[in-house]
Protein backbone atom coordinates (compact mmCIF):
# COMPACT_ATOMS: atom_id res chain seq x y z
CA UNK A 1 0.00 0.00 0.00
CA UNK A 2 1.34 3.42 -0.97
CA UNK A 3 0.44 6.57 0.95
CA UNK A 4 0.95 10.15 -0.08
CA UNK A 5 3.10 12.25 2.21
CA UNK A 6 -0.03 14.18 3.19
CA UNK A 7 -1.77 10.95 4.21
CA UNK A 8 1.24 9.81 6.22
CA UNK A 9 1.61 13.21 7.92
CA UNK A 10 -2.04 13.08 8.98
CA UNK A 11 -1.53 9.67 10.61
CA UNK A 12 1.73 10.74 12.29
CA UNK A 13 0.11 13.92 13.60
CA UNK A 14 -2.71 11.89 15.12
CA UNK A 15 -0.21 9.56 16.81
CA UNK A 16 1.64 12.55 18.24
CA UNK A 17 -1.36 13.34 20.45
CA UNK A 18 -2.04 9.87 21.88
CA UNK A 19 -0.23 7.49 24.19
CA UNK A 20 1.36 4.37 22.62
CA UNK A 21 -1.27 1.98 23.97
CA UNK A 22 -3.56 -0.67 22.49
CA UNK A 23 -6.48 1.65 23.06
CA UNK A 24 -4.74 4.30 20.96
CA UNK A 25 -4.11 1.73 18.25
CA UNK A 26 -7.84 0.97 18.16
CA UNK A 27 -8.57 4.69 17.86
CA UNK A 28 -6.07 4.88 15.01
CA UNK A 29 -7.87 2.11 13.12
CA UNK A 30 -11.21 3.85 13.71
CA UNK A 31 -9.82 7.18 12.53
CA UNK A 32 -8.38 5.76 9.30
CA UNK A 33 -10.64 2.81 8.37
CA UNK A 34 -9.65 2.88 4.69
CA UNK A 35 -5.98 2.17 5.46
CA UNK A 36 -4.53 -1.31 5.85
CA UNK A 37 -4.40 -2.40 9.49
CA UNK A 38 -0.94 -3.90 9.01
CA UNK A 39 0.30 -0.59 7.58
CA UNK A 40 -1.20 1.38 10.47
CA UNK A 41 0.39 -1.03 12.96
CA UNK A 42 3.78 -0.62 11.33
CA UNK A 43 3.52 3.19 11.37
CA UNK A 44 2.30 3.07 14.98
CA UNK A 45 5.33 0.96 15.98
CA UNK A 46 7.81 3.16 14.13
CA UNK A 47 6.44 6.40 15.60
CA UNK A 48 6.71 4.85 19.07
CA UNK A 49 10.33 3.89 18.37
CA UNK A 50 11.08 7.45 17.28
CA UNK A 51 9.59 8.75 20.53
CA UNK A 52 11.74 6.34 22.57
CA UNK A 53 14.88 7.42 20.70
CA UNK A 54 14.12 11.10 21.27
CA UNK A 55 13.81 10.64 25.04
CA UNK A 56 16.39 7.87 25.48
CA UNK A 57 19.18 10.11 26.82
CA UNK A 58 17.18 11.70 29.64
CA UNK A 59 16.25 8.27 31.03
CA UNK A 60 19.89 7.16 31.17
CA UNK A 61 21.42 9.91 33.26
CA UNK A 62 22.95 8.77 36.54
CA UNK A 63 20.28 10.67 38.46
CA UNK A 64 17.40 9.16 36.50
CA UNK A 65 18.76 5.62 36.78
CA UNK A 66 19.15 5.92 40.55
CA UNK A 67 15.68 7.41 40.92
CA UNK A 68 14.07 4.61 38.92
CA UNK A 69 15.97 1.94 40.81
CA UNK A 70 15.07 3.27 44.25
CA UNK A 71 11.42 3.71 43.24
CA UNK A 72 11.39 0.14 41.99
CA UNK A 73 12.83 -1.19 45.25
CA UNK A 74 10.39 0.84 47.34
CA UNK A 75 7.45 -0.27 45.22
CA UNK A 76 8.37 -3.94 45.46
CA UNK A 77 8.83 -3.68 49.22
CA UNK A 78 5.34 -2.24 49.57
CA UNK A 79 3.67 -4.76 47.28
CA UNK A 80 5.72 -7.45 45.57
CA UNK A 81 2.77 -8.47 43.40
CA UNK A 82 2.16 -4.99 42.00
CA UNK A 83 3.23 -4.19 38.40
CA UNK A 84 5.86 -1.75 39.65
CA UNK A 85 7.98 -1.66 36.51
CA UNK A 86 5.00 -1.21 34.20
CA UNK A 87 3.50 1.55 36.31
CA UNK A 88 6.84 3.36 36.54
CA UNK A 89 7.45 3.09 32.79
CA UNK A 90 3.97 4.42 31.99
CA UNK A 91 4.39 7.29 34.43
CA UNK A 92 7.61 8.54 32.81
CA UNK A 93 6.48 7.62 29.28
CA UNK A 94 9.19 5.05 28.61
CA UNK A 95 9.16 1.54 27.18
CA UNK A 96 8.56 -1.07 29.93
CA UNK A 97 11.21 -3.40 28.48
CA UNK A 98 13.83 -0.64 28.52
CA UNK A 99 12.84 0.34 32.05
CA UNK A 100 13.36 -3.27 33.11
CA UNK A 101 16.81 -3.22 31.54
CA UNK A 102 17.76 -0.05 33.42
CA UNK A 103 16.71 -1.61 36.72
CA UNK A 104 18.48 -4.89 35.96
CA UNK A 105 21.73 -3.18 34.97
CA UNK A 106 21.63 -1.08 38.13
CA UNK A 107 20.99 -4.22 40.21
CA UNK A 108 23.96 -6.04 38.65
CA UNK A 109 26.15 -3.00 39.15
CA UNK A 110 25.28 -3.06 42.83
CA UNK A 111 26.21 -6.75 42.94
CA UNK A 112 29.50 -5.91 41.18
CA UNK A 113 28.55 -7.88 38.10
CA UNK A 114 29.23 -5.91 34.97
CA UNK A 115 27.12 -6.59 31.92
CA UNK A 116 29.49 -7.20 28.99
CA UNK A 117 29.01 -5.31 25.73
CA UNK A 118 27.39 -7.14 22.89
CA UNK A 119 30.07 -9.50 21.65
CA UNK A 120 27.91 -10.75 18.81
CA UNK A 121 28.03 -7.49 16.91
CA UNK A 122 30.11 -8.01 13.83
CA UNK A 123 32.74 -5.29 13.52
CA UNK A 124 34.57 -4.44 10.38
CA UNK A 125 32.17 -6.25 8.06
CA UNK A 126 30.17 -4.43 5.41
CA UNK A 127 26.42 -4.82 5.46
CA UNK A 128 24.96 -6.73 2.56
CA UNK A 129 21.47 -6.84 0.99
CA UNK A 130 19.08 -9.67 1.75
CA UNK A 131 19.54 -11.04 -1.77
CA UNK A 132 22.36 -10.51 -4.24
CA UNK A 133 21.32 -11.76 -7.68
CA UNK A 134 23.80 -13.86 -9.62
CA UNK A 135 21.91 -12.94 -12.75
CA UNK A 136 20.48 -9.38 -12.85
CA UNK A 137 16.79 -8.90 -13.62
CA UNK A 138 14.73 -6.05 -14.97
CA UNK A 139 11.76 -4.67 -13.03
CA UNK A 140 9.59 -2.05 -14.74
CA UNK A 141 12.46 -1.38 -17.11
CA UNK A 142 15.05 -0.96 -14.36
CA UNK A 143 18.02 -3.32 -13.93
CA UNK A 144 18.16 -4.91 -10.48
CA UNK A 145 21.26 -6.53 -8.94
CA UNK A 146 20.05 -6.89 -5.35
CA UNK A 147 16.87 -6.95 -3.27
CA UNK A 148 16.38 -5.64 0.27
CA UNK A 149 13.26 -6.65 2.19
CA UNK A 150 11.89 -4.39 4.93
CA UNK A 151 9.06 -5.67 7.14
CA UNK A 152 7.97 -2.12 7.93
CA UNK A 153 6.35 0.99 6.48
CA UNK A 154 8.71 3.28 4.60
CA UNK A 155 8.31 6.69 6.20
CA UNK A 156 10.54 9.63 5.40
CA UNK A 157 12.94 9.48 8.35
CA UNK A 158 13.45 5.71 8.35
CA UNK A 159 13.91 5.62 4.58
CA UNK A 160 16.50 8.41 4.66
CA UNK A 161 18.36 6.51 7.41
CA UNK A 162 18.25 3.32 5.33
CA UNK A 163 19.53 5.21 2.29
CA UNK A 164 22.49 6.57 4.22
CA UNK A 165 23.32 3.44 6.20
CA UNK A 166 22.50 0.72 3.68
CA UNK A 167 21.03 1.38 0.26
CA UNK A 168 23.65 3.73 -1.20
CA UNK A 169 26.37 1.43 0.12
CA UNK A 170 24.69 -1.49 -1.66
CA UNK A 171 24.43 0.62 -4.81
CA UNK A 172 28.14 1.46 -4.67
CA UNK A 173 29.14 -2.19 -4.27
CA UNK A 174 26.58 -4.08 -6.32
CA UNK A 175 24.83 -1.60 -8.59
CA UNK A 176 21.12 -0.72 -8.75
CA UNK A 177 18.65 -2.60 -6.57
CA UNK A 178 15.11 -3.06 -5.33
CA UNK A 179 13.76 -2.28 -1.84
CA UNK A 180 10.45 -3.87 -0.82
CA UNK A 181 8.55 -2.21 2.03
CA UNK A 182 5.99 -4.89 2.82
CA UNK A 183 3.68 -2.50 4.72
CA UNK A 184 3.85 0.26 2.14
CA UNK A 185 5.72 3.54 1.85
CA UNK A 186 5.25 7.23 1.15
CA UNK A 187 5.03 7.31 -2.63
CA UNK A 188 7.08 10.52 -2.96
CA UNK A 189 10.09 8.61 -1.59
CA UNK A 190 10.29 6.49 -4.76
CA UNK A 191 12.34 9.22 -6.44
CA UNK A 192 15.70 7.50 -6.98
CA UNK A 193 14.74 5.09 -9.74
CA UNK A 194 16.95 6.75 -12.33
CA UNK A 195 19.86 6.68 -9.87
CA UNK A 196 19.36 2.98 -9.21
CA UNK A 197 17.10 2.39 -6.19
CA UNK A 198 13.57 1.18 -6.88
CA UNK A 199 10.83 0.97 -4.22
CA UNK A 200 7.93 -1.50 -4.23
CA UNK A 201 5.29 -2.54 -1.68
CA UNK A 202 5.11 -6.14 -2.90
CA UNK A 203 7.21 -8.60 -4.83
CA UNK A 204 7.12 -7.62 -8.51
CA UNK A 205 5.37 -9.90 -10.97
CA UNK A 206 6.83 -8.40 -14.14
CA UNK A 207 10.41 -9.58 -13.65
CA UNK A 208 12.47 -10.11 -16.79
CA UNK A 209 15.54 -12.33 -16.43
CA UNK A 210 18.26 -10.78 -18.53
CA UNK A 211 20.04 -14.04 -19.34
CA UNK A 212 16.80 -15.50 -20.68
CA UNK A 213 16.00 -12.32 -22.60
CA UNK A 214 19.42 -12.25 -24.23
CA UNK A 215 19.23 -15.94 -25.16
CA UNK A 216 16.05 -15.30 -27.16
CA UNK A 217 17.70 -12.73 -29.38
Amino acid sequence: MKLSKAQYDEIAQFLGHVQPTRQSLRKLKEKFPSQSQSTLLSIFSQEYQKQIKRTHAKHHTAEAIETYYQRYLNGVMKNAAAPVLLDLANEVDFAPSLMARIVLERFLQEKEQAIPEDQLRAKGYDKTPDFILEVPVAVEGHIIHWIESKASFGDESSHQAHLQDQFWSYWNRFGPGLVIYWYGFIEELDCHRERGILLKDCFPTDIVTLRHSMAQR
